[in-house]
């Protein structure tokens, strides 16, 4: 190793240290005297033709040339050279090692001090790598000046050595404001330390790293944040030392605000959907409102209140205005529990009253979302004459506020309020329209509940008005009975019974269902109880009453069906003449507590026709039970019909305190809860012997 190239190193690593940009192209260095004596042979040079400086100092530079090449040029080019001027070219020389090797040649005089003779310089690289690297430069050039992608050089110490004119636009910074500083010097709050920690850790173990995410604000652009995909990767010399780093940033401000808005659509969707399934789940006005409350938290609102007409609570219809202000009833709020603002709001079932120019009262009045996108002292100005609720939320960071109407088929129904105090902006209008979704849901299920509850009453009211008030049994008769209402307004229906008077110490007793529900079916049940009190006042046959019955609802507009049992006794002889269409059978339980489902022809329902019913006639013994009964007593969803009926033979076997208390019984421990289907239940006990 000559004694120069420890400096060579020296001055390599130097510049390796103090983060210079070095060459990537192999350069041999050599010097001649004035006569073409080669003086100088550096270590490049060795490595590019393979002679020593010990082989080659000392002789003339031609004999190099590969000696099937043409020497003129390369003695011309260096005459020139030797003459006082620069020249270029490409010549071919000869390895060590006997192949030849092209190269592209610099050489300049130097002259000589000493006379009038120049030395000469020259410069030697491979010529193809020479000619590469000049390729990839241009082509380098090019990107660099016209691509619409950031591009930046920085040393190992992190500084900009270039940066392209698409980065300084994205920048708002000249290129000289870039040049010998780093980033966090630059940008410091566009996530610099972590972009910086990323390109020491490419220099460090030079695996480049791809789409790493800046975010901040720019000189370009002071009051708007922006996005960039930013990618860096190692840049080495020959020897694979880094000497660099080249970065690329691209603006992804508009993916990233799209990426945004199409994630927030599809949670908005999601919501949506889960409040088409969510709310509305049960025909309870209470149960519908805190849905509402449970859906919006935490996923669009920190806290929820449902409000809802307080007339609508009581059960009564809406009221036709709000110009003297409304009265509100407190159904929904979310969360119920650890949320300091809900500590603040009213409680559950409180009712509200706001006047005329309230918040509240104007929201409804215009059927329209109310928001106040910031909330501050002076947005909660006028509310706070009234009440001091909204200084306690403004202090406990309720930033946001919003309250949409409940209404459907024109009618007003309440408010859904929403509360935000989390730092992910205010509402704005896009929450408006999902809000105003959300209410709509709800309003839509709150008013179905309304209908229903009335429905329901409806229903239930003209089913009661039309059983008999009070049953009178014949002298010798007891009679026990009861009705319970179905839990669906879609089961109150038809079920009826009653106890007819009829001459010669007889008694009817009478028991049916329409196979319907709500209204149409109540009145229909009407309709057959009255024709049935008729029919019974002219004596005639089970069987024939049965074909009347059935020619009865032949003159309705729409066909119906129902089934039916009569019964008449003699009180006297305990003879009974039964005949059923398509009814359950009835039961008898004698005084020794024998239980007897009756074997009775069933016959076909009421309504079908066609059907030729028959009366059987049995003779029941005395102090004996008769039951008659619909069949919601005995149907029940998942249980087969034959053990029910086993059931209720066990409870009749069982010892009664009265006929009533056997009622009871046989209700509470069929129907435990509420009950699917309307019950109809009527026990009666025929005299003992005197």
């Amino acid at each position: 190793m000559t004694e120069q190239n420890p400096v060579e190193e020296l001055v390599s690593a130097a510049a390796q240290d103090a983060g210079g940009w070095l060459g990537a192209l192999p350069v041999a260095q050599v010097a001649t005297s004035a006569d073409g004596t080669i003086v100088r042979w550096n270590r490049a040079a060795v490595e590019l033709l393979g002679y020593s400086p010990q082989q080659v100092i000392g002789r003339h530079i031609a004999e190099l040339l590969h000696p099937g090449a043409d020497r003129s040029l390369g003695r011309s080019l260096w005459e020139a050279a030797a003459g006082g001027r620069g020249v270029m070219g490409t010549v071919t020389a000869w390895h060590r090692d006997g192949h030849p090797v092209e190269l592209e040649i610099w050489a300049s005089p130097v002259p000589d001090r000493r006379d009038d003779a120049s030395a000469v310089l020259l410069f030697a690289a491979e010529a193809h790598a020479a000619r590469r690297i000049r390729g990839s430069s241009a082509v380098w050039d090019g990107l660099f000046a016209r691509s619409p992608v950031g591009i930046a050089v920085l040393d190992t110490q992190l500084r900009f050595l270039r940066v392209n004119p698409a980065l300084e636009r994205m920048n708002g910074l000249s290129e000289s404001a870039h040049i010998g500083r780093r980033l966090s010097q630059l940008l410091p709050e566009v996530n610099a330390e972590d972009m910086e920690a990323a390109m020491r850790h490419v220099l460090e173990s030079g695996e480049p790293v791809l789409d790493r995410r800046r975010i901040g604000r720019t000189p370009a652009e002071p009051d708007h944040d922006r996005a960039w995909s930013c990618s860096y990767v190692r840049v080495e010399d020959p020897g694979g030392r880094a000497i660099g780093v080249i970065a690329s940033l691209l603006d992804i401000t508009d993916q990233q605000q799209a990426h945004i808005d199409a994630e927030t659509g599809r949670r908005r969707l999601a919501l949506l959907s889960e409040a088409s399934i969510r709310i509305g789940s049960t025909l309870e006005l209470e149960r519908t409102a805190q849905e509402l409350a449970d859906l919006a938290v935490p996923r669009f609102a920190d806290a929820v209140t449902v409000d809802v007409l307080d007339t609508l609570a009581h059960g009564d219809e809406p009221g036709m205005g709000l110009a003297g202000g409304v009265a509100l009833r407190r159904l929904g709020k979310a969360p119920l529990t650890g949320s300091a603002i809900t500590d603040v709001l009213a409680p559950l079932g409180r009712t509200l009253d706001f006047p005329a120019a309230a918040p509240y009262t104007q929201a409804l009045s215009r059927r329209e979302t109310y928001l106040l996108a910031s909330l501050d002292e002076k947005a909660i100005a006028p509310a706070a004459r009234h009440t001091n609720r909204p200084a306690k939320l403004l202090k406990l960071g309720v930033h946001s506020f919003m309250m949409a109407p409940l209404f459907a088929r024109d009618l007003v129904l309440g408010v859904a309020t929403f509360y935000r105090s989390r730092p992910i902006g205010p509402f704005t209008s896009d929450d408006v329209i999902l809000a105003g979704e959300l209410a709509a849901r709800a309003a839509v299920s709150i008013d179905n509940a309304r209908l229903y509850h009335r429905e329901h009453d409806t229903a239930l009211t003209l089913q009661r008005s039309m059983l008999p008030q009070h049953i009178t049994a014949p002298a010798g008769l007891e009679v026990a009975h009861r009705y319970l209402p179905a839990s669906d307004v879609n089961e109150v229906g038809g079920d009826w019974y009653d106890v007819l008077n009829l001459p010669g110490g007889r008694a009817a007793l009478l028991i049916g269902d329409v196979m319907g529900h709500g209204t149409q079916a109540a009145a229909v049940m009407g309709r057959l109880s009255a024709s049935v009190r008729a029919l019974a006042r002219l004596d005639i046959e089970p069987e024939e009453l049965l074909h009347q019955l059935e020619a009865a609802l032949d003159d309705l507009a729409e066909p119906m069906l129902a089934t039916f049992l009569y019964a008449v006794i003699d009180l006297t002889t305990r003879r009974c003449r039964i005949a059923r269409a398509g009814h359950p059978p009835p039961a008898t339980v004698s005084p020794d507590g024998t239980v007897h489902l009756l074997d009775l022809p069933p016959g076909t329902p009421l309504g079908v026709g066609g059907t030729r019913f028959t009366t059987t006639e049995i003779t029941l013994e005395p102090g004996s039970l008769l039951v008659l009964y619909t069949d919601g007593l005995i149907e029940a969803r998942g249980s087969d019909i034959d053990e029910r009926l086993a059931e209720l033979t066990h409870l009749l076997a069982q010892p009664y305190p009265s006929l009533t208390g056997l009622c009871d019984s046989l209700l509470t421990h069929l129907v435990p809860g509420s009950a699917d289907d309307d019950i109809a239940l009527l026990i009666a006990r025929l005299p003992s012997r005197a």
